[in-house]
């Protein structure tokens, strides 16, 4: 019987790593359970998919995603000022990440880029936006996904 590639229809089990291009660890799930996904089902980002196409069970790869395939490059309309009052009396911190209502529900994460004496610059864009990753994945099987 030929072994189960990955693809379309497919319920992927793995574990993966991503890393900055400097090898700085940004996630990981080595050592740990693998995790389960079907192709498609929205759980990876496309261009991390499209690297897993074709693997088997047992394979080991790395990859070097381009920020085209992974995050997006930065968006400029995503850095916006607020006003240093809507934060009350919190302590603020360049690089810290914030988290804001969105207009459609649900929250955003911003990440203070500037303080002023009345206003705060945030960052809404992902904070892997314009970087590359390393993508590091264990293929532990590759199975027929269940239709329903």
């Amino acid at each position: 019987m030929t072994q189960l590639t990955i693809g379309t229809n497919t319920k992927v089990t793995l574990n993966f790593s991503l890393a900055l291009e400097d090898g700085t660890p940004v996630d990981s799930n080595f050592g740990e359970p693998p995790a389960s996904f079907t192709v498609g089902d929205g759980n990876i980002l496309e261009g991390f998919e499209r690297h897993l196409m074709g693997l088997k069970a047992g394979e080991t790869r790395e990859f070097l995603v381009p920020p085209e395939d992974g995050f997006g490059q930065p968006n400029p309309n995503n850095i916006q000022t607020v006003k240093r009052s809507s934060f009350g009396d919190d302590e603020l911190v360049e690089g810290l990440v914030c988290t804001f209502g969105a207009a459609e529900g649900g929250d955003v994460p911003g990440v203070i880029r500037a303080i002023e004496e009345d206003t705060v610059t945030v960052d809404f864009n992902h904070p892997l936006a314009g970087r590359s990753i390393i993508f590091t994945v264990a293929i532990h099987s590759v199975d027929p996904a269940e239709v329903h």
